[in-house]
């Protein structure tokens, strides 16, 4: 039996799992959770064999969970599911130790079967994904995300969620002041004046699948 844990701030979409799951004599729930930290509990207390994880998360994303899990050692194999269409992420998300990659336009064949191969130590891409993957190693379309480093997207995809310093700081275990640092280094490398371009940019290259509001985020 496959153990599974559930990791999106979503109701709607961790239900739709749950009913697809409960389908498969094989797998089994073991726990939902709306953001990375309970994701993380969860994952530590009941040893699931498989965390499915979304890449926004209201309080780290799904890159900084994934890495996460993989400093601490935990023995559970890491399943992508995201609407974000930026052909970049796949390969930063694999690189921090995801076992898988599907989006949410996948079939439930398709989430089904990556997770059985996740449970087995194999990798999974989805064929959209795989194929983005493949045109983005050519070259031939560059995001001014390139430019970030991991932990200034990670700071960027928060901010443009429109989280403050103090509470990105908090979540990252960082300074202020480092938070501060990284926020004026990855808009000085993406040229842009404040969060609401930020937001804006990202969300045009399908980095970010929510974009803030007015008054959120700090200038």
């Amino acid at each position: 039996m496959i153990g599974i844990v559930l990791i999106d701030d979503h109701l709607l979409v961790r239900q739709g799992y749950q009913l697809m799951m409960a389908g498969a004599s094989d797998m089994q729930v073991l726990g939902t959770a709306s953001t990375a930290l309970q994701g993380l509990q969860l994952i530590r207390s009941l040893h699931p064999d498989v965390a499915v994880v979304d890449v926004c998360l209201p309080d780290m994303s799904g890159i900084e969970l994934t890495e996460r899990i993989r400093r601490s050692g935990l023995k559970v194999s890491v399943v992508i599911a995201t609407m974000l269409a930026d052909r970049r992420l796949p390969r930063r998300l694999l690189n921090v130790g995801a076992t898988g990659y599907v989006t949410k336009e996948c079939s439930q064949e398709e989430l089904l079967s990556a997770i059985r191969l996740a449970a087995r130590g194999r990798r999974y891409l989805a064929a959209t994904v795989a194929q983005e993957v493949a045109l983005a190693s050519l070259g031939d379309s560059c995001s001014p995300f390139d430019r970030l480093s991991r932990r200034e997207l990670e700071v960027a995809m928060m901010l443009a969620k429109g989280q403050t310093l103090s509470a990105i700081a908090d979540q990252l275990s960082l300074s202020p002041k480092t938070v501060s640092t990284h926020k004026q280094r990855l808009l000085d490398k993406l040229e842009l004046d404040n969060v609401v371009g930020l937001a804006r940019l990202m969300s045009a290259y399908g980095v970010l699948d929510v974009t803030p509001g007015p008054g959120q985020g700090e200038p």
